[in-house]
């Protein structure tokens, strides 16, 4: 059956509630010449749905206070509800309806697919969003992870009416869960709940899964690109485990202290020890398959080959220097802050419950992994990096200079990481 799971998570609240659909179809399912397709059709579910138009809604909506959006990242489609207990018995169908009966009005869409074609070209202005763009794409190619979710320009352009009218008939197939959470309204009965989900396909149908492992191409380890500006944004790193892997939490833990806040390595080796980035941290997003363990830094041009150089440091001793006993300390530190944090609004509950229960994981999953962190050791972690964090891939944005010092640069760090290994 295709009707949602759903995940009730009563909470003391003053008078507020918010409800989480999470729908299997992301830009990772993005079809070929259709890369930002599920964007462009979350963001136009909101603009009119069942007895709604566009108008209509938004006053529904902005009329008592609520907020209502619909997002696609990698792994799924987010539809999120924030409202007061009273209003939710008229505003919960609207979850339902912009599943089952969504408009997809043309001139709703225009507007939609102009904003993400705005979105994108503030992105080709920025070094980071390039950096990281082509770090993915030269890593994850053609697969559903190799494009942002907003998409490229050239197939939003070429993206009409009838492809999204496709892809929106498959949002009630696949597994999708309902999560709420806050205070529970007396008039949210079952028979409120059980109507989400009475107009959805009972198939079998699901999207493909995203890929587990992955593969070095043929593309060699370094992509660059040379913009107009003094800055120099590095992005070092690789493809790893899924999100619960039984590595996963290893990784994290070494996330968190690369990157986590000021008293984290990459802080205080770039910025305090050297002082030679702007803007330094770790990236290892929850995937449902395999995910990017990235270390990033912005530098000035004149002093990028010193921050390369530490950022190469830093990553090759994951996998070939214990963890001291008080980083270990520290770090499992921040993963808690981290747990603690993203559990503090009802809305924040919501989506957590909704994406574990996506992702395949038991709802209990966080505090199995808090129990499970006190008990790893140095050596665990160091080989989860072995097993994981052995082949890193570089991407440059820079000046042109700039950059063909670093390309030689790279050539030899590589070449005495090898040396070194042998």
């Amino acid at each position: 059956m295709a009707i949602p799971d759903l995940i009730v998570d009563r909470i003391a609240t003053p008078g507020v509630m918010a409800a989480k659909l999470l729908l299997p179809w992301g830009s990772a399912t993005d079809g070929v010449c259709q890369r930002g397709a599920h964007q462009l059709l979350a963001a136009t579910l909101s603009r009119g749905c069942g007895p709604f138009d566009h108008r209509q809604l938004a006053d529904l909506v902005e009329g008592r206070g609520a907020g209502l959006r619909s997002d696609a990242h990698e792994d799924g489609l987010l539809i999120s509800l924030r409202c007061t207990t009273e209003d939710a018995q008229e505003l919960m169908p609207l979850l339902d309806w912009m599943v089952t009966e969504p408009h997809l009005a043309t001139e709703q869409l225009e507007l939609e697919r102009s904003l993400s074609l705005q979105a994108l070209q503030r992105q080709r202005e920025d070094p980071f969003h390039l950096a990281i763009d082509q770090w993915r794409q030269l890593i994850y190619g053609s697969t559903g992870y190799g494009h942002d979710p907003l998409g490229v320009s050239d197939d939003l352009q070429r993206m009409d009416e009838t492809a999204l009218q496709t892809l929106a008939r498959q949002l009630t197939t696949g597994r999708s869960v309902l999560a709420i959470s806050g205070t529970w309204p007396s008039s949210l009965d079952d028979t409120l709940l059980k109507r989400t989900g009475e107009g959805w396909q009972d198939t079998t149908d699901a999207p493909p899964p995203p890929p587990m492992h992955w593969t070095p191409n043929g593309d060699g380890d370094l992509v660059m690109q040379s913009i107009d500006t003094e800055q120099v944004v590095l992005m070092l790193g690789q493809p790893c485990c899924a999100y619960g892997h039984p590595d996963d939490l290893a990784l994290r833990l070494l996330q968190c202290h690369l990157g986590s806040g000021m008293s984290s390595l990459l802080f205080r080796r770039l910025r305090e020890d050297h002082g030679v980035a702007y803007d330094v941290g770790a990236h290892h997003p929850a995937r449902a398959g395999a995910a990017p363990f990235v270390l990033h830094a912005s530098s000035s041009a004149e002093r990028a080959e010193l921050t390369l150089s530490l950022l190469h440091q830093s990553w090759q001793e994951l996998s070939s220097q214990l963890l001291s006993e008080a980083d270990l300390t520290l770090a499992r530190a921040k993963f808690r802050g981290q747990v603690a944090h993203g559990r503090q609004t009802c809305s924040q509950r919501a989506e957590r419950a909704a994406h574990r229960r996506g992702l395949g994981l038991s709802d209990d999953h966080d505090h199995r992994s808090l129990e499970r962190m006190e008990s790893l050791q140095p050596q665990e972690l160091m080989e989860a990096a072995q097993r994981w964090l052995q082949t890193p891939h570089l991407s440059l944005c820079g000046p042109a200079d700039a950059l063909k010092r670093l390309e030689d640069h790279w050539s030899q760090l590589q070449s005495s990481a090898a040396t070194g290994s042998s």
